[in-house]
């Protein structure tokens, strides 16, 4: 979900209309079935060996940098041009990347990761543990302003990492943390060279299975296969960037043949539909793979009232909204934030209740409540899914006045400056880097700024929680409190909708990443 506009989210979902309004009016007063979702196919088979796989991106900021752990960082690069010490593997496990293991002490205070030998830079420089350190503290340092130092300057003191040999580096943290190597997952945390860290940012040096040709801020670059990477060969020979604006001129690029890969874009069904009738091009769906998010900002009235937080909650149905704004194309969320792939997911949850809503609005003297929703072309979903909830929050009486945005200054103007908007996030956080990113006090991040000491103490107790059983517990308790008293109503997980060549083998996304290593192309009698 990192661009200028909004963390761990690089500019991803272009302006689309989506779902015409009449239709989905229509589609909420029941008076017909939404229709089915589009259709999508995988193209089987193993991919030729070579070729140039060409992406098509939307465009970033002109200060766009290849640095990883700058909230300017150029997203679609960073998987290709780097490994990080720990990763999340398809089960959605922790699972070795860099780091070939990693073990802490019995209070969970210092912990210890194991290098792996035998990696080298695209420079031919050996990976060392100086590499790793020195990735921590440029995360960590001042100047690199870093999305993630919020979440890592509280535990990690970059003045006392050591590196007792080549491939050992020993983490003190300041407080105990059993979940400490799920915070290295974060995009942010790719391992640079020591001493990198003002070049890194236009030599794109790494450990990953491609290294860098070139590569023009908001614009196109070239990335070749690195024959030595540690896990082998990639399958391609290469991969082209192309950066496109406009959401129709990506897709008719797809469908004419030019581009073979819509990244981080998110189809409207209507394109998808056209895209996976074509020819040339198809559709991928990746299961769940962001959450929308309606946050109510609960420093601004009325929902600095948590009974008004917890009847706009109980006001709606959540599978009403996924049915509508997605097509089905995603799952119900019932406002917990925690995907329900995560480990600690837990499935509890209040049902829709407008009734209760009404009676908890008529007590905080909010009877008959009308507030304002910001929405945009930013994304395709936004508008279907702003239209839904106000169809839905009715039945509780509560008045949901739409309002549109401009694409453009979306999350300058408006995310986190108005009372209640649309948004979402990319899953594939753990756990305590969701809740300490967006939902713990003081998180620059936390997008409802909500504030609560008892939440925040909740989340230390589970981190110093060496039994994994019991720490799992404390998370399902954290999730029962942000979904209790948190700002930030969650209807659904979708399904993101892929535009991808026929041609391409292979594709497989995990959590916002996609397999550099075993994606290709199909080009013999193609």
């Amino acid at each position: 979900m990192s661009d200028i506009h909004h963390p761990g989210r690089r500019s991803v979902l272009a302006a689309g209309a989506g779902l015409g309004a009449s239709w989905l009016l229509t589609g909420c007063t029941g008076a017909s079935a939404a229709p089915a979702g589009p259709p999508t196919r995988a193209s089987g088979g193993d991919p030729d060996r070579g070729g140039t796989l060409r992406i098509a991106r939307p465009p970033a900021s002109d200060a766009e940098t290849l640095d990883p752990a700058s909230s300017l960082s150029a997203y679609e690069y960073l998987g290709a041009l780097y490994n990080r010490l720990v990763r999340i593997g398809a089960d959605g496990r922790l699972a070795p990347d860099l780091a070939e293991s990693w073990e802490r002490d019995d209070k969970a205070r210092t912990w210890t990761f194991r290098i792996r030998r035998g990696v080298t830079f695209h420079d031919g420089r050996s990976l060392t543990s100086a590499d790793a350190a020195h990735t921590l503290r440029h995360i960590l340092d001042k100047k690199t302003a870093s999305p993630q130092a919020a979440v890592l300057a509280p535990l990690v003191d970059p003045e006392k990492l050591r590196t007792p040999d080549a491939h050992t580096l020993v983490v003190p943290l300041k407080t105990p943390n059993a979940e400490f190597p799920s915070l290295l997952t974060h995009y942010n945390c790719y391992v640079v060279p020591d001493g990198s860290s003002r070049s890194i940012g236009r030599t794109g040096i790494g450990t990953g299975p491609f290294k860098l040709e070139s590569f023009t801020p908001a614009g196109p670059g070239r990335i070749t296969v690195f024959k030595d990477h540690w896990q082998g060969r990639p399958v391609l020979d290469a991969i082209d960037f192309y950066s496109v604006a406009d959401m129709s001129a990506r897709s008719n690029a797809l469908l004419a043949g030019q581009v073979d890969l819509l990244s981080q874009t998110n189809l409207d069904f209507a394109t998808a539909r056209v895209v996976a009738a074509s020819d040339r091009a198809t559709v991928t769906r990746v299961k769940n793979a962001q959450w929308y998010v309606l946050p109510m900002l609960t420093t601004e009235k009325p929902f600095t009232d948590v009974r008004v937080r917890q009847a706009m909650k109980l006001a709606y149905d959540p599978e009403h909204v996924v049915k509508v704004a997605l097509q089905g194309a995603g799952t119900a969320g019932w406002d917990n934030p925690v995907p329900p792939s995560d480990p600690a997911h837990i499935t509890a949850h209040p049902e829709h209740d407008p009734d209760k809503a009404r009676h908890l609005l008529k007590k905080a003297g909010h009877e008959g409540l009308a507030v304002d929703l910001y929405t945009s072309s930013y994304d395709p979903v936004f508008t279907p899914m702003a239209l839904t909830y106000q169809d839905s929050a009715k039945r509780a009486g509560i008045r949901i006045r739409v309002k549109t945005a401009a694409a453009d200054s979306y999350y300058t103007q408006i995310w986190m400056k108005k009372p209640l908007m649309a948004t979402y996030w990319f899953t594939g956080r753990p756990v305590d880097q969701l809740f300490t990113q967006l939902f713990r006090s003081g998180s620059s991040y936390n997008e409802t700024a909500w504030s609560d000491k008892d939440f925040d103490a909740l989340l230390d107790r589970a981190r110093r929680e060496t039994d994994d059983a019991r720490r799992r517990e404390l998370y399902g308790q954290a999730q029962t409190f942000v979904v209790e008293k948190g700002g930030a109503m969650t209807p659904m997980f979708a399904d993101r909708l892929v535009g991808i060549s026929r041609k391409v083998r292979g594709y497989a996304e995990h959590g916002f990443e996609f397999d550099y290593l075993g994606i290709g192309l199909q080009q013999k009698g193609a």
